[in-house]
C-alpha cells in the first residue's frame, strides 16, 4: 500500500465524510474547498487522489455515522464494481508464483518520492500472513497461509479450479465488488499493480508449490 496514497485517501474520508455528519452540502464543499488547498502536487502524488469515487464516498459517511452501509446501495455499488473487472488481456490468469514474494513484500511505489517509472509492490504483508516463514506480518486482513490449499485447489491450471482462479484474481484486480468497505486496495481497477504481478500473485496463492500452500 503506498503511503502517500492512503495517507491522503484517509484525510479526505475522515474530513469529508465528517462534513456529512456535521453540516449540509456548504459545509461540505467548504471543507473540500479547505482540504484541496491544504495539498499540493509533487511528483507522481497529484492533488487528484483526494477525490473519492461514489463507493469510497459512501462507505466513509456510513463509517463516519457510524452505520452499516445500506444493504441496497451495498448491493448496487459492489454490483457496478463487479463490472469494472477485466479479465487478463490473454485469458491467462495464472502467472510465476516464484516472482511474487518480491511484490509481497515490497510497500515501494506512488509515493511523491518515488520516480514515474518506479516498480510498485503489492505490501501483502502489511495486512496478511501468507507464509510461515514470514515472522512478521499485519493481521489488518485474514491470513492467507494455505489459502489454496484449504480452498481444496490441487491444480490451479484444472477447469475444477477455474472459479477460484477467477475469483482470486477479481479479489486483487478488486475487492471492492465482493466487499464494497473493505480495505484492500483495488490493485487492478486503480492501476497500483501490472497484469504481470496480478499473475504472479495468483499463481503464488493458489500453487501447491508455493510458500502460501506448504
Amino acid at each position: 500500500m503506498k503511503k502517500t496514497a492512503i495517507i491522503l485517501a484517509a484525510v479526505s474520508a475522515v474530513v469529508l465524510a465528517g462534513c456529512a455528519a456535521l453540516g449540509g452540502d456548504d459545509t461540505k464543499a467548504a471543507t473540500k474547498d479547505m482540504l484541496f488547498r491544504s495539498f499540493e502536487t509533487k511528483g507522481i502524488a497529484t492533488i487528484d487522489r483526494l477525490n473519492q469515487d461514489e463507493i469510497q464516498a459512501a462507505c466513509s459517511e456510513a463509517e463516519m455515522n457510524g452505520k452499516e452501509l445500506d444493504e441496497a446501495v451495498r448491493t448496487r455499488l459492489e454490483k457496478e464494481q463487479l463490472a469494472t473487472i477485466k479479465p487478463p488481456s490473454d485469458g491467462k490468469y495464472l502467472g510465476d508464483w516464484t516472482k511474487a514474494e518480491k511484490i509481497a513484500q515490497s510497500g515501494v511505489g506512488m509515493a511523491w518520492s518515488n520516480k514515474a517509472d518506479t516498480v510498485n509492490g503489492g505490501n501483502c504483508y502489511a495486512c496478511h500472513q501468507l507464509t510461515k516463514q514470514e515472522i512478521s506480518y499485519g493481521t489488518l486482513g485474514p491470513s492467507l497461509y494455505h489459502y489454496g490449499k484449504l480452498r481444496g485447489v490441487t491444480d490451479p491450471n484444472s477447469p475444477a479450479a477455474r472459479a477460484m482462479v477467477e475469483y482470486t484474481w477479481g479479489k486483487l484486480y478488486n475487492a471492492k465488488a465482493y466487499s464494497a468497505c473493505t480495505l484492500m486496495p483495488r490493485f487492478g481497477h486503480m492501476k497500483g499493480l501490472t497484469e504481470s504481478q496480478l499473475k504472479d500473485l495468483v499463481a503464488y496463492l493458489l500453487d501447491p508449490n508455493s510458500p502460501v500452500n506448504k
